[in-house]
C-alpha cells in the first residue's frame, strides 16, 4: 500500500469532535449507502474555490442516500485560522450540508492517507474505498473546470455502476503536519501527486 488508501480498502474509523458539539465515530454514518470523507481547512484557496461545487454534490446526492463528511486534520501551529473556533465560525456563517471534523492529532489524516486539501474519499455501502482523489480539476477556479470527478462517481455509484475512473491526483494546497514547514509532504506520498 502507499501512503492514500487503496482502492478497496476499509474506511479507518475516527472518533473526533464536530463543530455542532457532538463527537462522530463512523459508525454514526451507518445509515448512509455511500459515505463521502474529505479533508478540508478554513484558509486553503483550492477549499475556498470549490466549496460551493462541493455544496452542489452533497445537495445533489442527498436523497440518494449520500452523506458528506469534512475533516479538518491541518495543524493550527502552522495556520491559525485552521484551528477549531474558525471552523466553528466558518460553518455558522456558511451552513455547509455535512458535518466538520477536528482531527488535532492528525491520526485519522495519516490512517486515510490524506495529501491535500481537499482529498476526497468516497466509500460504499461496505465501507470500501470506490473513489480517491480531486473533486474537479480546477478547484481553486471552478469556472474553469472542466472535469468533475467526484460527481461522475456519485453518479456511477449511486446508479449501480462500478466507478469507472477510481482514482485521481488531489489538486490543492498540502495538508499542513505539525512541526514542518507549510510545503512539507510525507516522503512516501510524493511519487503520487508528481
Amino acid at each position: 500500500m502507499g501512503f492514500t488508501l487503496d482502492i478497496g480498502a476499509k474506511a479507518p474509523d475516527f472518533r473526533l469532535p464536530a463543530t455542532d458539539g457532538r463527537t462522530y465515530a463512523l459508525a454514526d454514518f451507518a445509515e448512509a449507502e455511500t459515505l463521502v470523507v474529505f479533508f478540508t481547512c478554513n484558509h486553503c484557496p483550492y477549499v475556498i474555490g470549490s466549496d460551493e461545487v462541493t455544496r452542489a454534490a452533497a445537495e445533489k446526492f442527498k436523497n440518494m442516500g449520500v452523506r458528506f463528511v469534512a475533516i479538518n486534520s491541518n495543524s493550527a501551529n502552522t495556520y491559525a485560522e485552521d484551528d477549531f473556533a474558525h471552523m466553528v465560525a466558518r460553518m455558522e456563517e456558511f451552513h455547509f450540508p455535512w458535518i466538520y471534523l477536528r482531527d488535532e492529532p492528525q491520526e485519522v489524516a495519516r490512517a486515510y492517507g490524506a495529501l491535500r486539501t481537499p482529498h476526497f474519499f468516497v466509500f460504499d455501502r461496505e465501507r470500501r474505498l470506490v473513489y480517491t482523489g480531486r473533486g474537479v480539476d480546477n478547484p481553486r477556479e471552478t469556472a474553469k473546470a472542466t472535469v468533475n470527478d467526484l460527481e461522475r462517481a456519485l453518479d456511477e455509484i449511486t446508479s449501480g455502476r462500478p466507478v469507472s475512473v477510481p482514482t485521481t491526483n488531489p489538486v490543492g494546497c498540502n495538508v499542513k503536519w505539525e512541526g514542518k514547514d507549510k510545503h512539507w509532504m510525507p516522503p512516501e506520498a510524493c511519487d503520487l501527486v508528481r
